[in-house]
């Protein structure tokens, strides 16, 4: 009688504290921010490429760019392309060229990756009417051709509903190979006669994948194990593992208590046999 108390005690004193982590766990799912990877692959044999991190918490979305191979020292303009109606819209190829003039030029390139939608400035506005040619507010790329942005702006709902139908294009391309944007290596930008073709040429272009990945990395492109891990605790496979672990725990100690009573009996009986009672 003592030993079958004990282990009911030892089930309900456990519980407690396994039921309150499941009825914590599920708090850990309202917190997740949805993220998601680009990468960045070049176009116009540019040889730029790079990865994109967007993190949307709510209607804000941080933006994260690690870009390589990019024209040393010059702007780069980069957008979200895409539509937010349900149109799929894909990176270009070579056959995207429909002139033959060997580059894709950026009017050739939206029928494939759509218009812009954000305009990924340094500061100031985003939208795609006022800043989508704002070269003097686009990040630059350093003497080696390393591009580095971060930057979190607010974003509709709309963007938010259908950020797997955008994707990242950075702009500004080095045909001639002389370090510079000019008129000489493609002739005027059809855009804007103003600039040349080289400087709104797309460089690359990457799609969202789609599959969340944890929180944007902070202070570079390496997370580390620690932050990959306190951003899976927010997914709901962890969530839905962590009740499981719970209703296991319970029914362990339950089982635990039923084997400790069945052997208990057993050695009641043997006793009751060997007295001949």
């Amino acid at each position: 009688m003592i030993a079958r108390n004990s282990a009911r005690l030892a089930a309900l004193a456990a519980l407690p504290a396994i039921l309150t982590f499941a009825a914590a766990a599920p708090s850990l799912a309202d917190d997740h921010i949805e993220s998601h990877q680009i990468d960045l692959k070049p176009l116009n044999d540019s040889g730029a490429t790079g990865t994109v991190w967007l993190s949307l918490e709510g209607q804000e979305m941080t933006v994260k760019v690690e870009a390589e191979g990019l024209v040393p020292g010059q702007p780069h303009a980069q957008h979200l392309h895409g539509s937010t109606d349900g149109h799929d819209f894909q990176c270009p190829d070579e056959s995207a060229d429909k002139d033959g003039d060997g580059i894709i030029n950026n009017t050739e390139a939206t029928v494939h990756y759509g218009d812009i939608n954000i305009s990924l400035t340094t500061d100031g506005d985003t939208s795609a009417d006022k800043s989508g040619l704002a070269v003097d507010r686009m990040p630059k790329a350093d003497a080696e051709g390393k591009l580095s942005y971060e930057r979190t702006i607010p974003v509709s709902q709309d963007v938010v509903d259908q950020i797997k139908d955008l994707h990242v294009v950075q702009h500004g391309i080095d045909p001639n190979g002389n370090k510079q944007y000019d008129f000489e290596g493609a002739g005027k930008s059809e855009l804007d006669p103003k600039l040349p073709q080289e400087a709104t040429a797309p460089a690359n272009c990457g799609i969202v994948e789609g599959a969340a990945i944890g929180s944007v990395p902070v202070g570079g492109v390496e997370t580390g194990t620690q932050a990959a891990a306190e951003s899976t605790l927010g997914t709901p496979s962890v969530v839905a593992m962590g009740g499981g672990l719970a209703l296991i725990g319970v029914a362990g100690v339950l089982t635990a208590a039923r084997q400790r009573n069945a052997r208990l009996r057993k050695a009641v009986a043997g006793r009751s046999e060997g007295s001949g009672a």
